[in-house]
């Protein structure tokens, strides 16, 4: 970031460490997995290296968290939370913590469980397939999902905007850099994916060929360009302060 818009708020998003679906690549959406021991060995050194005072996600500047309801988010973010020695201050943290629907994953419906070729053959059994045709093949975010609980893209665009116009709310009156108001939103692949299409003012079905992925476990900075609320910016590269505490572990 640079001098000009040092201090300007940020929003972090982070991704849920791996599950045994996410590990197969199968669509995890209301199914509540939680984290494999591997996952959460690798949230836990994501969290050892950019969470904590004086770091890149610092619990002193964060005005908001936002977490999916889901066991997979909770419990990352609680691996996060677990890095805070001092109980005041997680308990502060977690009274600005929010658990919502709005930023669930994306209801997958009638493809819950399954993986990708699965979901376009049983497209294909149902003539719904362009991919028959030659066209274009099923695209979670550009076709969105059948059955009971399936939602489309306009379905996730609606809650997916008012997280953002709630956190573009409170961050407006803090671009000026004397209070701290970062926000930390915990949730999910596909969810993460509509968030910053959104933020960025993207449709989430519009086939830009710039696309993002989120790793489990890592973490995607979003901010605003000139101070100006509706510059919304990604992240690209951030710079990450080394704290005092460096040299020890916890």
């Amino acid at each position: 970031m640079s001098a000009e818009n040092e201090g300007t708020p940020r929003v972090f998003l982070i991704r849920h460490g791996e599950t045994e679906w996410s590990k197969n690549g199968r669509y995890t959406g209301i199914t509540d997995l939680p984290l494999l021991p591997e996952g959460v060995e690798k949230v836990q050194q994501t969290a050892s290296v950019a969470f904590g005072a004086g770091r890149l996600v610092d619990p002193s500047k964060i005005g908001l968290v936002v977490c999916s309801p889901r066991r997979r988010a909770r419990q990352t973010l609680g691996l996060f939370l677990d890095r805070i020695p001092e109980p005041a201050v997680r308990a502060s943290l977690e009274s600005k913590t929010t658990t919502t629907e709005d930023i669930a994953e994306w209801g997958y419906g009638d493809y819950e469980g399954l993986l990708t070729h699965q979901i376009r053959e049983l497209r294909r059994s149902r003539g719904l397939d362009g991919c028959e045709g030659g066209g274009r093949p099923w695209n979670a975010m550009l076709d969105g999902c059948e059955g009971p609980g399936g939602e489309l893209p306009a379905d996730v665009t609606r809650r997916v905007d008012r997280v953002i116009s709630r956190v573009t709310t409170m961050q407006r009156d803090a671009l000026d850099g004397r209070r701290p108001c970062d926000v930390v939103i915990v949730a999910h692949g596909h969810i993460l994916r509509a968030f910053a299409k959104r933020w960025l003012g993207f449709a989430i079905d519009d086939p830009v060929r710039l696309e993002f992925q989120f790793e489990p476990g890592s973490v995607c900075g979003l901010s605003y360009a000139h101070r100006n609320i509706d510059e919304r910016v990604l992240l690209a590269g951030m710079r990450w302060p080394v704290p005092s505490d460096s040299s020890s572990s916890s």
